[in-house]
């Protein structure tokens, strides 16, 4: 028996390192799964690859200069829309890591809304 890996619990867990409480949560997929493989194919990375030099290696968004990882390939209309436009260089743009989460959110929100939640503070 040893103590929960969080600080200030003094519940006693037998395996493990947190209890039931404080039990980590998976993160979600980012990514698409059925395209998965589609971002390992020679084709995407040379269109990657072009559309890097054709942004001159910047964010589209914020303007800065990226490489190596931080540079992300962002499809404008969703693979999952419109699969016909994965390889279209038009539908690709680079963005710097911290851009492609908030990018990422608008286009969510535009082809797929999320409902409204009510108000309570009325």
């Amino acid at each position: 028996m040893k103590y929960c890996g969080e600080q200030g619990c003094k519940s006693l867990i037998s395996s493990g390192r947190y209890c039931a409480d404080h039990k980590r949560k998976k993160k979600e997929k980012v990514v698409y799964s059925k395209n998965q493989p589609f971002y390992r194919t020679q084709a995407w990375q040379d269109l990657r690859s072009f559309v890097y030099e054709r942004d001159k290696g910047c964010c589209q968004r914020c303007g800065k200069f990226i490489f190596g990882k931080q540079a992300h390939a962002h499809h404008i209309v969703p693979v999952q829309i419109k699969p016909s436009l994965k390889l279209d260089v038009d539908n690709i743009m680079m963005l710097c890591n911290k851009c492609h989460p908030i990018v990422e959110e608008e286009t969510m929100e535009k082809y797929f809304p999320r409902k409204k939640k009510f108000n309570w503070k009325l």
